[in-house]
């Protein structure tokens, strides 16, 4: 009798593990994904003080798809590149350009967005068509500091170049007119633009886009199954039109455009 009692409870106990087992929620794999929150419409704290913009969504829709969990973390520029190489974060997604220079350091996955950079002048300076004019006349041009708008800046040295932490900053500096122009993401800048009156009344874009540039995802050189993965769900959702949707639903317009998966 006393056999029976202890088989039969070893056999309850051995169900009531595999069922406790069988209950449990498989975890996805988490990722850790750092912004600069700054970028509007990009990325950015809406007023409920959450996390919102293109990329936000965007990089939603790609971890997910790809089958991670994920956690955003809102990081100033100058420490993204170093947080990432460090493992403190396994990508980021922040209207980050794709360039030989930086792959020496970090991966890229393929591109999700292909802009480049578009310049605001004040409309009181007449006759200026040109950086090389505003060489020229020595102006004092904003942009944000690091970003591949200051080092296109560089090109032109007769520019007085004014650095800012935020892009946003060197925007309402040229609405107060503390700068002659800001040069920047055409995407920001288009935004800032339209939203801002006193921008819309007193300021112009010189010409059009002046670059083409392709932003990628980065992530560290040495996860190469990741990128494959971050890559494939980007590609799907480039194919079915979910990249396009959040790109309409962000309103960027003409000076951004969502590149075919083979370029």
């Amino acid at each position: 009798m006393l056999k029976k009692y202890i088989l039969g409870f070893a056999l309850f106990a051995f169900l009531s593990l595999g069922c406790g087992q069988s209950d449990q929620k498989v975890q996805n794999p988490k990722l850790t994904i750092a912004l600069d929150a700054t970028f509007v419409p990009m990325a950015f704290s809406n007023d409920q003080g959450q996390l919102d913009g293109f990329e936000v969504d965007l990089i939603k829709a790609v971890v997910k798809n790809a089958g991670f969990d994920y956690e955003l973390v809102n990081v100033e520029w100058g420490g993204l590149f170093g947080g990432l190489i460090t493992k403190k974060f396994d990508l980021v997604v922040s209207s980050v350009t794709i360039l030989e220079e930086r792959k020496k350091r970090m991966a890229f996955s393929i591109p999700y967005l292909q802009s480049g950079i578009a310049v605001l002048v004040r409309k009181d300076l007449q006759g200026i068509d040109s950086l090389e004019q505003l060489a020229e006349m020595k102006a004092t041009i904003g942009a944000q500091i690091n970003t591949t708008s200051y080092y296109f800046l560089e090109k032109y040295k007769g520019i007085n170049i004014k650095t800012y932490e935020q892009f946003g900053h060197a925007m309402i500096d040229l609405a107060n007119k503390g700068n002659d122009g800001v040069v920047g993401d055409s995407v920001q800048a288009n935004y800032h633009f339209s939203k801002n009156n006193e921008l819309t009344r007193s300021t112009r874009f010189l010409g059009s886009r002046m670059t083409s540039e392709f932003y990628g995802i980065a992530l560290r050189k040495e996860d190469s199954d990741l990128k494959k993965k971050i890559d494939a769900s980007l590609t799907a959702l480039i194919k079915d039109g979910t990249i396009q949707k959040i790109h309409d639903e962000w309103k960027l317009g003409e000076f951004a455009v969502v590149p075919s998966p083979e370029n």
